[in-house]
């Protein structure tokens, strides 16, 4: 029996139900594996179908994180196991970043309210579970974050996006960076609507245990209601909205490599989440720099399905082309933090070096998630 994710139906007035899932793997921060992908999918269509389920929950188990990120050691093995051969042959990560992405798209598109409990870290593939549900609550633990520069890869999950939503060019900023948000600044993000503390979870499920919930549209302000009446006063501001102005001075323009050039300079800020910003830049992937930098202007244009469509071509070209392997031993395999970039620069990267991360067309009919949107 597969206990890395945990179902229960919560009874509430009324007779219906809020059904809970739990992501159950504490020790690895509750790492998004191919198998919690498929039981959290499988689940989310019963309850679809399920007139008695009227709202979902999703929460971490332990103190720390709501999701970390993805199963990357076990895409760090099955890359090893296919290096040097096409994007296609690995199947496993064909798999799980096209089931990964159909889950995020299907929270996305969601009939029911979703409500995920984004306590303590959510980065990666734990931002692809949160970005699409109706009510995205953070805490004063949270730590919100797309860091994928720092392994070779791009804000996925649907990250492309989420982050050309968000403000001004905060979105550039914070691909490119990786930089941490607390919860005043992913709700000015874009990346979560209420805040509520962390000691109050329990306090929330005994409010929706008392509502009627009818299982229609009415729901939706009814949970909101439950939020505001639980929500932080006053919070505090965060960095990004204290270094709103400078930001958008840093990331305006089109040219990346001017972009790049400011950031950079960032790192001798005398503010320390700047500065850390800048050396996490510095120090990040070339490639992945420039694939954030393209898709972030991509999905500006795009729907949400064909984003996916796309991230996912480039996901698996990423995982081929062995930045992201790289990316992963460097900092979770030998953890010695310093990678070897291939290419090394960001003029490396320029002009058509780009070409076969996006030879996969959003509109071949033999993608995996052609069935998106339909």
């Amino acid at each position: 029996m597969d206990d890395s994710v945990l179902f229960e139906l919560i009874e509430c007035a009324g007779g219906k139900y809020a059904a809970m899932a739990t992501l159950n793997r504490p020790n690895t921060l509750n790492g998004l594996s191919l198998a919690m992908t498929r039981l959290l999918n499988e689940k989310l269509e019963t309850w679809v179908c399920d007139d008695s389920v009227s709202l979902v929950i999703l929460r971490g188990a332990g103190e720390k994180a709501f999701c970390a990120g993805g199963d990357l050691h076990g895409l760090y093995h099955e890359m090893q196991a296919h290096q040097g051969q096409p994007a296609r042959a690995n199947k496993y990560a064909c798999d799980f970043f096209a089931e990964e992405y159909s889950l995020d798209f299907l929270i996305h598109t969601y009939p029911k309210p979703i409500l995920v409990w984004g306590d303590g870290i959510v980065m990666g593939g734990g931002m692809g579970l949160m970005a699409g549900a109706s009510h995205r609550v953070v805490t004063e633990r949270s730590r919100l974050a797309m860091p994928e520069i720092s392994i070779g890869l791009f804000p996925d999950v649907g990250g492309s996006w989420l982050l050309a939503k968000a403000p001004a060019r905060t979105g550039v900023f914070l691909g490119l960076t990786g930089a941490q948000l607390g919860a005043s600044d992913g709700i000015l993000a874009g990346m979560a609507d209420h805040a509520v503390a962390s000691g109050r979870f329990n306090e929330l499920i005994e409010q929706v245990k008392t509502k009627h919930w009818q299982t229609q549209y009415s729901d939706y302000q009814v949970l909101t209601d439950i939020l505001s009446r639980l929500a932080i006063k006053d919070l505090p501001v965060g960095p990004l909205r204290e270094h709103f102005d400078l930001i958008q001075q840093t990331c305006q323009g089109y040219e990346l490599e001017d972009i790049a050039r400011k950031i950079a300079a960032l790192a001798q800020h005398s503010d320390p989440w700047l500065a850390r910003a800048g050396k996490t830049f510095s120090a990040g992937c070339p490639a992945a720099a420039r694939l954030s930098w393209i898709l972030w202007r991509c999905a500006r244009q795009l729907s949400l399905a064909d984003v996916f469509r796309m991230e996912w071509g480039v996901a698996i070209e990423c995982c081929a082309s062995g930045t992201f392997q790289e990316g992963i031993r460097a900092v979770l395999v030998d953890k010695d933090r310093s990678p070897k970039w291939e290419p090394a620069t960001l003029e490396q990267t320029a002009g058509d070096w780009c070409n076969p991360y996006f030879e996969m067309s959003i509109d071949d009919p033999d993608h995996p998630l052609r069935h998106l949107g339909t």
